[in-house]
């Protein structure tokens, strides 16, 4: 078996059970939220392997709810931020001129702000909520994928067959969708996949602070949060195995990121 075929296999793997968390925690949502007082602070044991928590709830089907919930942000901001940097980056390479200078001043303005910082403020400015962080995690993330694609379509627009299809009177619409887009999707495919960890740290971390997700939500951030309060007496399990899932989940999409990019780069083609 060579390289490209056990890149091919990881990343299916991973991919595969992203999926199943996902779906897992979409049909645990309602029993993450059941309360049973009569087993409340169990530590991790057979019946409950992570443990209850002070109202009697599974931590477990609470974690899985929490990452199924960062996961399906993940994909709706990246999603939201691929098509933004998609578009701004062909628009600032292919008019050039004062558009690409405001367009490239915008990129310099939010890459200069703090994520965290520009996320809150964002999330503050929509209602907070799902739609607030969406929004927050969406418009902080697209700057350096806009970056990659105003190099891209520069690039390619110095290529030979790219003139003379020019020259020849191709429209726009057909150059974008025949010439150029078919060779950015490789790139901005990587992106996005590599902004998966990126959004879902920032979408817990500014949950966590108070800024996100209502509380009534099982999202991790609200996990961890709620969990500060009882880690002096002695509730490890409360804090340390719904963390040590998030950054599980993050290192498997940045698993995935990395295989994607072997698997996409001619380089390893042959291998």
């Amino acid at each position: 078996m060579n390289r490209r075929r056990s890149t091919l296999i990881l990343l299916v793997l991973a991919c595969a059970l992203l999926l199943a968390v996902t779906l897992a925690g979409g049909l645990l949502a309602d029993g993450a939220a059941s309360a049973d007082f009569t087993r409340k602070n169990l530590p991790p044991c057979f019946a409950f392997p992570f443990g209850t928590d002070w109202m009697g709830r599974d931590m477990l089907k609470r974690t899985l709810a929490g990452l199924s919930l960062s996961i399906r942000i993940g994909a709706l901001t990246a999603a939201l931020s691929g098509a933004v940097a998609l578009a701004l980056g062909a628009a600032s390479a292919a008019f050039g001129g004062w558009v690409d200078a405001l367009i490239s001043w915008i990129i310099d303005l939010v890459m200069g702000i703090p994520h965290i910082l520009l996320i809150i403020l964002i999330s503050i400015a929509c209602g907070r909520g799902l739609w607030g962080v969406t929004a927050g995690v969406a418009l902080s993330h697209w700057t350096s994928l806009a970056r990659l694609v105003r190099g891209e379509v520069l690039q390619l627009c110095r290529t030979p067959y790219f003139r003379m299809a020019q020259r020849l009177g191709v429209s726009r619409k057909r150059l974008f969708c025949s010439h150029l887009l078919p060779h950015l999707l490789p790139q901005l495919l990587i992106g996005l996949m590599l902004q998966f960890p990126h959004a879902i740290l920032h979408e817990a971390s500014v949950t966590f602070l108070g800024f996100g997700l209502s509380s009534e939500r099982p999202a991790i951030g609200n996990i961890l949060e709620e969990s500060m309060a009882y880690l002096a007496a002695g509730r490890w399990w409360l804090a340390l195995l719904p963390g040590l899932s998030l950054v599980g989940v993050v290192m498997i999409f940045a698993l995935a990121g990395e295989r994607l990019r072997l698997l996409l780069a001619p380089a390893s083609a042959q291998e």
